[in-house]
């Protein structure tokens, strides 16, 4: 039997202040997140100990605090991730 995943809950991108990819892959993140309906935070790399592990990968996007995407966002997986 198949089991359907659970929608994520949230939605956390990771960024840092001058990083132009990051800049490239906020306003897809933000369009993608708010069409579904699931809350975005947006947080800087630099300022939140607790993602240093992410430091050499922004952006990153987190689904439920599990890494979806590292370095670039494909916006129609994010999407699909959503549904």
């Amino acid at each position: 039997m198949l089991r359907r995943r659970r929608r994520p809950e949230r939605v956390t991108f990771v960024t840092r202040l001058g990083c132009t990819m990051c800049a490239e892959a906020q306003p897809v993140v933000e369009r993608v997140a708010e069409r579904a309906g699931v809350p975005l935070t947006v947080v800087d790399v630099d300022s939140e100990p607790a993602l240093s592990e992410h430091s050499d990968h922004v952006p990153v996007v987190l689904l439920d605090g599990v890494v979806h995407s590292r370095w670039w966002v494909d916006e129609a997986a994010l999407r699909k991730a959503l549904r």
